[in-house]
C-alpha cells in the first residue's frame, strides 16, 4: 500500500530495529550488502532473502499468520468508520476488531448513522416540515410563550365579544325578531324583513370577528417567527413590529372577501335574473349551480392566495406583492396547503366548540326562557345569555387564534424553506453553526 500522508496502517505496530513513523520491513541484521557482493548470492550465506526486492516503503510489515501474499484492504478514511484496532493486535479480517464486511462487528460502517439531524434553534427544525411538526410547532409556540401568545389572544378576543355583546344587545335585537321565520302564516313582506335582519345581524358580527382575527394574526405573526427562531417577544415588541402592516393587512383581507363574494354573487346572477322573469323552479336551480361552481373557484383562489397574509407581515410587501408571493409559493402545492390549512382550522374549531357549546347551554339555562327554547330556536335572550356566552366565545378565541395564525406562518415558512432554501437564512439569523438540512418531511 502507498504510504501517502495521512493514512497509517491500521493493527499493525512498528517493527524491531525500525523508527516509529517510518513504512516498511524492518532490515535484518545479517543482510549482505549489495554493493559490496554485486554477484549472486552464493550457497550457504544464511540468507533467506531474494534477490528481486519490492521498493522500499511500499509494504507495510506483515503482523499476522495469514499476511504472505495476502494483500490487507485499505484503512477507512477516518472516524465513524469503524473501530479502530489497537496498536499490535490481531491483523485485517479475522479478528473481532479487524475490518470486516460493512455492517459487521467491527466493520467499516458500523459507526455510519445517516446524516446529522437538522438544528432546531426553536419550535421547528430547519428543514422541510411535516404535517405533524406544522401542527405541533404552533402548538409549541402556544406553550413556549405563553405569556405573550395568550395575552395577545385574550386582548383581541375581549375587545371584539365586548363589541359584538353591545351590538347584540342595544342594536341587534331591536331589529324584528326571526319568529316569522319559523311562521308558516307570515307574509312575504315579513319572511324578507326576517331574513334581511337576521343577515345584517350575522354580517355584523362576522365583521367584527374578522377585524378581530386580523389584528391577532398580525401580532402572533411576529410571534411565531421569532419562535422559529428560538426568540421571545413581548406584546409590546410584536405590537412596534406589526404596526406599520396593519394597514395593508386590512386591504388585504378586505380584498380577499370582496373577491369571495363578488365571484359568488356572479355565480347567482343568471339564476337571480331567471327568477326575475318569472321561472321560479328553473331559475332557483340554476342560482344553486352557479353559486356552487362559483364557491369552487373562490375556495381554490382563496387558498392560492392564503400565504400573502405572512409575506405582507415579513417580507413588509405591499398588497399585490403579497398576493404574487403567495402564488408562486402555492403553486404546485395547492391540496397540501389547503389540506394542512383544513385540518387546522377543524382541529381548533372543534376544541374551541368543546369550550363553547357548554357555556352556551349553560346561558340558556339562566336565562328567561331557559334551554328548551334555545333548541327550539324560540324565546328572547336578554344580557346574561349574551355574557355567559360570550364568555365561552372569549376563550374557544382564545384557541383558535394562535393554532390557525401559527400553522399560517408555520405553513409560509415551510414553503420558502422547499423553495428558497430558507432554512440557511434562518439558521444564521439564530447563530447556527454548520447548519445541514435533514430529511424532508412528508
Amino acid at each position: 500500500m502507498n504510504d501517502t500522508p495521512g493514512w497509517a496502517s491500521p493493527g499493525s505496530a512498528p517493527s524491531d530495529g525500525q523508527e516509529p513513523g517510518t513504512s516498511g520491513p524492518a532490515e535484518p541484521a545479517d543482510r549482505p550488502d549489495p554493493a559490496q557482493q554485486p554477484g549472486p548470492d552464493p550457497q550457504g550465506t544464511g540468507s533467506k532473502w531474494s534477490k528481486e526486492q519490492p521498493p522500499a516503503g511500499q509494504w507495510s510489515a506483515p503482523t499476522g499468520p495469514e499476511a504472505p501474499g495476502q494483500t490487507p484492504p485499505p484503512p477507512p478514511p477516518g472516524p465513524g468508520w469503524g473501530t479502530t484496532p489497537p496498536a499490535g493486535t490481531s491483523g485485517y479480517g479475522g479478528g473481532s476488531q479487524g475490518y470486516g464486511a460493512p455492517g459487521g462487528h467491527g466493520a467499516w460502517g458500523s459507526g455510519w448513522g445517516g446524516p446529522p439531524p437538522a438544528a432546531k434553534p426553536g419550535v421547528i427544525p430547519l428543514r422541510p416540515l411535516g404535517v405533524g411538526e406544522i401542527l405541533d410547532g404552533a402548538v409549541s409556540t402556544m406553550r413556549t410563550y405563553w405569556r405573550t401568545v395568550l395575552g395577545i389572544s385574550l386582548t383581541v378576543a375581549i375587545v371584539t365579544e365586548i363589541l359584538v355583546i353591545l351590538l347584540q344587545g342595544f342594536v341587534l335585537n331591536d331589529l324584528a325578531g326571526s319568529e316569522a321565520l319559523n311562521d308558516p302564516d307570515a307574509t312575504l313582506s315579513e319572511v324578507t324583513r326576517a331574513t334581511g335582519d337576521a343577515l345584517l345581524s350575522s354580517s355584523v358580527i362576522f365583521l367584527i370577528s374578522v377585524i378581530g382575527a386580523i389584528i391577532a394574526t398580525a401580532l402572533l405573526t411576529t410571534v411565531t417567527s421569532r419562535a422559529v427562531l428560538g426568540k421571545s417577544v413581548t406584546t409590546g415588541e410584536a405590537w412596534r413590529d406589526a404596526r406599520p402592516q396593519v394597514l395593508p393587512l386590512f386591504g388585504l383581507l378586505l380584498l380577499l372577501l370582496l373577491m369571495t363574494f363578488g365571484l359568488v354573487l356572479v355565480g347567482a346572477l343568471p339564476g337571480i335574473l331567471v327568477v326575475a322573469s318569472g321561472s321560479g323552479a328553473a331559475g332557483g336551480a340554476l342560482a344553486i349551480l352557479g353559486i356552487l361552481g362559483a364557491g369552487i373557484v373562490a375556495m381554490w383562489l382563496w387558498f392560492r392566495f392564503s400565504l400573502a397574509s405572512p409575506a405582507l407581515m415579513l417580507e413588509k410587501q405591499g398588497i399585490v406583492k403579497a398576493l404574487s408571493r403567495s402564488v408562486k409559493l402555492v403553486r404546485g402545492s395547492w391540496w397540501r396547503v389547503f389540506g394542512i390549512q383544513l385540518l387546522a382550522t377543524l382541529i381548533a374549531n372543534i376544541v374551541a366548540a368543546i369550550v363553547v357549546i357548554p357555556f352556551t347551554f349553560l346561558a340558556a339555562a339562566f336565562s328567561g326562557d331557559g334551554a328548551t327554547a334555545f333548541l327550539d330556536g324560540a324565546g328572547d335572550f336578554g344580557w346574561t345569555f349574551l355574557i355567559i356566552s360570550g364568555i365561552g366565545s372569549v376563550i374557544g378565541s382564545m384557541i383558535t387564534f394562535p393554532i390557525t395564525a401559527g400553522v399560517t406562518v408555520l405553513l409560509y415558512i415551510d414553503q420558502r424553506i422547499r423553495r428558497e432554501a430558507l432554512d440557511l437564512e434562518l439558521a444564521r439569523a439564530a447563530g447556527v453553526q454548520d447548519h445541514s438540512a435533514g430529511t424532508p418531511g412528508s
